[in-house]
């Protein structure tokens, strides 16, 4: 399902509106569903309508979730003051800077994208369910397995990131979704697991040609067992774990290298990854003012790719070090931003086989100024040009898998740390050069293997947005920031204990009030 392949069609509800309009635009005075809905080629539209909105820059195209799972932990710091993440790398974050828009990646773009991708999953579904003229029950199923993911996926990112939140399955007017109060998270998650193993049961194990991109019931399967273990649900938890690792087509690879490799981008451990293409701008997330490139190119490798003028430590060297990347045709003409942070750089294992593509600060024998986190770097210029590249956005790969199940069995009834242990023996092993090292958390308490867990995750999926996501779930968010130094910022000092959540943003309380009824604190900003 390639990107450029996608076609733009102005009626997809929510989509070709600006942000801005979210609640101003009737659906029902945009689209006739009944018109549009006559085969399933216009269903699969609408379905690649909603996978181009996962790629706005709010969302998966650049740093929009990376806002609230990766920046503000212990891995990633910007190299310098930048003012889209500055709210939740310095936690200075409230109800009025959540409705700013900078390069649309506020938490406010965050919110209306999710939904945007809700509402039009809810009118898909309510379309195509029953309908002979999409095709057979068979195609009709899995366009609304699909359908049934992307929902699910997005009520996750919902329930993450605010907890309660409105939740509705049918396709209703703006009026009725401007009455909908908070609804409970318990209800929330049910309608999210429901959806989730409906797409599980219905959708393929793998996805390759013109649907590479596609999410297969593995990726529903990842976001369930998440779940389970945000809510501490062990057993369960390893269940689904244990049915990824031993009934998916997926494997670790033998080295990690491999698993970053720009021209290998579904490889076998890899379980889900959006699909980008060069030089696409859409209606789906139209440029922002001053800007003639956005959404569905993927600028994310640009914000990990340093840029020269920062570099190397020695300024008087700057020319050679243009000149070498030249000759490679390469260059560091990205923006540098997500740079590793000071406490992973000091403390990642320096034995670790993992370090060389999670820490780089020196290159082509060059010192640099910043510690870089290069599996996510492309330098080559004329494949890879700033802010328009094609290299995937991974989402799930089998190696964060294979740590859920560790702890997994470590966290349930009679767990044992050492059974955990084999769960990532793979992972391990391809770490470490020797045995020994490889199993230096064998024998452990279950205390001692929690805490090794803590740090595994850390130095295997860093930067895949995981982090705040996971020290959330362990409960230890604060304790982390308050004990660690950073570059320039004061997070450790800024931080408060309702930081765990965002708030809604300012402009959907005044268009609905009923959001406060049931947390008049709007998760403790106010």
């Amino acid at each position: 399902m390639k990107t450029k392949n996608i076609i733009l069609y102005v009626f997809v509800v929510f989509t070709y509106f600006g942000c801005e309009r979210f609640l101003e635009e009737d659906p029902r005075a945009i689209v006739s569903p009944e018109t549009f809905f006559g085969s399933e080629n216009d269903a699969r539209q609408m379905v690649q309508g909603m996978y181009a909105i996962l790629k706005n820059n709010s969302l998966y195209g650049q740093v929009g979730l990376d806002h609230f799972y990766d920046n503000g932990a212990d891995i990633i710091e910007p190299n310098r003051s930048a003012n889209f993440v500055e709210p939740i790398g310095n936690y200075s974050l409230n109800e009025a800077i959540a409705d700013r828009s900078v390069q649309k990646m506020s938490v406010s773009d965050t919110w209306k994208d999710l939904y945007r991708i809700i509402q039009n999953a809810n009118l898909t579904i309510e379309r195509v369910t029953g309908n002979e003229a999409i095709g057979s029950q068979e195609v009709r199923t899995d366009i609304i397995a699909d359908t049934r993911f992307l929902r699910g996926l997005c009520y996750w990112h919902i329930w993450s990131l605010w907890g309660a939140a409105p939740y509705y399955t049918e396709a209703l007017t703006l009026e009725e979704i401007s009455a909908l109060g908070r609804t409970d998270e318990a209800t929330i998650v049910a309608g999210i697991l429901e959806d989730l193993q409906f797409a599980q049961d219905n959708l393929q194990d793998k996805y390759d040609g013109d649907q590479s991109g596609r999410a297969s019931k593995w990726a529903a399967a990842v976001i369930m067992a998440k779940i389970y273990m945000k809510q501490q649900q062990w057993q369960l938890g390893l269940d689904k774990c244990l049915e990824i690792l031993n009934e998916s087509p997926h494997r670790i690879l033998p080295t990690y290298n491999e698993v970053f490799d720009q021209f290998n981008e579904y490889n076998d451990e890899i379980i889900w990854s959006l699909d980008f293409a060069r030089d696409i701008n859409s209606q789906f997330d139209p440029a922002f003012p001053g800007r003639s490139f956005a959404g569905n190119n993927n600028w994310r490798p640009s914000m990990f790719n340093p840029r020269l003028r920062d570099e190397p430590l020695n300024t008087a060297e700057r020319d050679s070090l243009g000149e070498a990347l030249k000759a490679r045709g390469e260059a560091f003409n990205g923006t540098g931003l997500q740079v590793a942070s000071k406490d992973f750089a000091e403390k990642f294992p320096m034995n670790d086989l993992r370090r060389e593509l999670n820490i780089v600060d020196n290159y082509l024998g060059y010192d640099l100024v910043f510690p870089y986190i290069a599996k996510f770097w492309n330098l080559e210029l004329d494949r890879s040009p700033r802010f328009n590249h094609s290299d995937n956005r991974m989402v799930f790969r089998l190696g964060d898998v294979a740590l859920m199940a560790a702890e997994c069995e470590n966290e349930r009834s009679g767990g044992n740390p050492n059974t955990a242990f084999e769960y990532i023996r793979e992972i391990r092993e391809r770490a470490f050069e020797t045995q020994a090292e490889a199993e230096a958390i064998l024998g452990l308490s279950q205390q001692e293997f929690r805490e090794a867990i803590y740090d595994e995750r850390k130095w295997e999926l860093a930067g895949e947005c995981h982090r705040r996501y996971d020290l959330i779930r362990w409960g230890i968010l604060l304790d982390v920031v308050q004990n660690l130094e950073y570059r320039f910022w004061k997070p450790n000092e800024n931080i408060r204990p309702y930081h765990v959540k965002l708030p809604i943003p300012l402009q959907e309380l005044e268009n609905n009030p009923k959001l406060l009824e049931d947390d008049p604190t709007n998760n403790g900003y106010r």
